[in-house]
């Protein structure tokens, strides 16, 4: 038998600072200067170093911010990501910087399950927040489950015993926990890297200035539970690991924020889970979304700051459609400049897809007369088109080169649209342009984009009146436009022409249909003529100022 096992305690204080030891750890002494450190099966990462997976490797690339690079995404469980997110502390009106995360993380969640097949678990948890509004108004599908802060307390105060009893925090006499950061060594700083950081006021107890409060002694008019060091209320960051490992346990495929969250919100996070589970790596991936900034500011878009758009101020003037469309022309982790500029690109680019919309129905129903199609290229187009997308949405979720792939594929559409006012009686091609609109609709109802409206179409009139009153007008207006262009019979092998008489007659007819498609559009009817025929459309977009009914 060896000697006393108490002679290898420095050795052993100096391994727990560099490996974390689950419970199924094996650690065999081969000789007095010998030690082999066997982890368990479900125990990754050693240091600071990232450790790949292992499990389904899914064929995506994602930015891993735990290694500053992209890296095959690699699950757990085939076909299921966990996912935990940090949810936005919102005391009254959320604004657009909120809305802009939530958004962009909805895009992502909403590729992996539509596009890869991959059911996503979102757990999120909130504190004294009302996100109705972003839930609705910008159509962002809720979490499997939201969880409250205040209704965790004995969990999160279960927590804290656990890290103290793996020996990685201390309470102190004054009725604070703290987290012991020089128990983990060099372990710490997974995200950002090591930092200085300066103690609160009066935390003159604490080991080291790094040290982050994982329990915080009640101070007056403060809310405060009970626990084993007195009255008091859980730290910051304690709240979101203890959540995310009741759910979860010890192991989290993808942990989502924005940038600013990251240190020293989701370090810390990081290095409370490791102690508690005793694992090297507990989250294996790490996304976080860019800042929206205003215009000309260097800020991010902050109530703090007064510098923030709300979301219902937003609402008044554009659309969640528009929102969303501006979210997708930036990569997720990019910074977004909000400007007039900005969004006019988001309204350009719907416009331009409702307008090829239109002008491809009316191809199909035979009211817009064109030169012959060559049907087999755009069979080609359409199907490079869908290889393109699947291959930016493999790309780390690449949504700017999606959007530029469906308007290029709404540029080829186009070309082949042009009217002529003869027909050359060539073949049509409808079934094309009807498979063209088919996945134009598809991918952006992926995105989270209602090309159909079919929301704000509900809102306005769910039985259809108002498009049959529409159909109605837009009818009787052709009848009469039809009839002002019109000639009288002439006797056989005469030109057929109207007369000075006729056409000062039927003049007033064709300026009261020019009059009436005018006073139309101003109300969102737009009506389109096409030779004889006309088409009509009813646009979402609303007068700047006036409030969503």
């Amino acid at each position: 038998m060896w000697p006393c096992i108490t002679i290898f305690r420095p050795l052993l204080l100096k391994l727990r600072s560099r490996y974390a030891f689950s419970k199924d750890t094996q650690l065999t002494l081969v000789s007095p200067s010998k030690l082999i450190f066997r982890p368990s099966a479900s125990c990754t990462g050693v240091g600071k170093k990232w450790t790949r997976p292992t499990g389904y490797d899914t064929g995506l690339k994602t930015y891993n911010s735990l290694t500053k690079q992209k890296e095959p995404l690699v699950l757990a469980k085939e076909g299921i990501a966990t996912w935990y997110s940090c949810g936005p502390t919102v005391y009254d009106h959320a604004h657009l910087g909120h809305a802009c995360s939530y958004v962009r993380f909805d895009i992502i969640q909403r590729v992996l399950s539509r596009v890869f097949g991959i059911n996503v678990i979102h757990v999120m948890v909130i504190t004294d927040i009302d996100d109705k509004i972003i839930r609705r108004a910008l159509e962002v599908l809720p979490p499997a489950v939201y969880l409250r802060v205040t209704e965790n307390i004995p969990q999160i105060v279960a927590f804290i015993e656990g890290i103290i009893r793996n020996e990685h925090a201390y309470a102190t006499k004054q009725g604070d926990v703290y987290f012991d950061i020089g128990s983990i060594g060099d372990r710490y700083g997974k995200l950002m890297g090591a930092r200085d950081a300066v103690g609160e006021p009066g935390d003159t107890e604490k080991r080291d200035s790094r040290d982050f409060a994982l329990w915080k002694a009640s101070k007056p008019q403060e809310p405060s539970w009970e626990s084993p060091w007195g009255k008091g209320r859980p730290g910051w960051h304690i709240e979101c690991s203890t959540i995310a490992s009741s759910v979860f346990g010890s192991q989290l495929d993808i942990h989502s924020g924005g940038v600013d969250l990251a240190f020293p919100h989701h370090e810390n996070e990081i290095a409370q889970c490791e102690a508690y589970h005793q694992c090297g790596q507990w989250g294996n991936y790490f996304l976080h979304s860019g800042h929206l900034h205003l215009k000309g500011s260097a800020e991010k878009m902050s109530k703090s700051l007064n510098n923030y758009i709300s979301i219902k101020d937003f609402l008044e003037s554009y659309s969640a459609n528009e929102f969303r469309m501006f979210c997708l022309l930036t990569k997720y982790r990019s910074a977004i400049d909000y400007s007039d500029a900005s969004l006019n690109e988001a309204q350009s680019s719907l416009a331009t897809i409702t307008a090829f919309t239109h002008d491809a129905q009316a191809y199909m129903r035979g009211q817009l007369q064109c030169q012959a199609v060559q049907e087999g290229a755009l069979w080609e187009r359409l199907a490079e088109t869908k290889a393109n997308v699947v291959r930016a949405l493999a790309d780390d979720f690449d949504t700017p080169r999606v959007v530029n792939a469906i308007m290029s594929l709404v540029y080829h559409g186009n070309r082949h649209l042009q009217p002529v006012t003869k027909p050359d009686r060539s073949p049509r091609s409808p079934a094309v342009f009807g498979a063209f609109l088919t996945y134009i609709r598809e991918v952006f109802d992926v995105l989270g984009v209602d090309l159909l409206d079919r929301k704000e179409a509900h809102s306005v009139d769910s039985s259809g009146t108002l498009e049959n009153v529409v159909e109605q007008l837009a009818r009787f207006r052709s009848d009469v436009r039809a009839f002002a262009l019109s000639v009288e019979d002439t006797p056989p092998g005469e030109p057929a022409h109207a007369s000075p008489r006729q056409r000062s007659e039927k003049l007033p007819l064709l300026k009261a249909c020019d009059t009436l498609r005018k006073d139309l559009a101003s109300m969102g009817v737009h009506i389109r003529d096409r030779g004889p025929n006309s088409t009509w459309e009813i646009s979402q977009k609303r007068p700047a100022g006036q409030d969503k009914k």
